[in-house]
């Protein structure tokens, strides 16, 4: 079996406190806390379950931040 790989850890951030949000602000919010990647998406949008570090989404509902998830 292949070990594990040692991935750098997410920015500590509290991710509820993005909800509410307007997108934009969320996004360069995300980006100044050290988030490298930000995605923004719709509702219910068909998406790959792999897991990517640093990687934060969205989903936005009419312009706003409606859930957020790392990976």
């Amino acid at each position: 079996m292949a070990p594990l790989p040692q991935l750098p850890p997410d920015p500590d951030d509290a991710l509820d406190d993005y909800v509410g949000l307007d997108a934009d602000t969320a996004a360069g919010r995300a980006r100044a806390h050290g988030w490298t990647t930000v995605r923004a998406l719709p509702p219910g949008v068909v998406i790959t379950m792999e897991y990517l570090a640093g990687r934060l989404n969205f989903e936005v509902v009419d312009g706003t931040v409606r859930r957020c998830w790392k990976g």
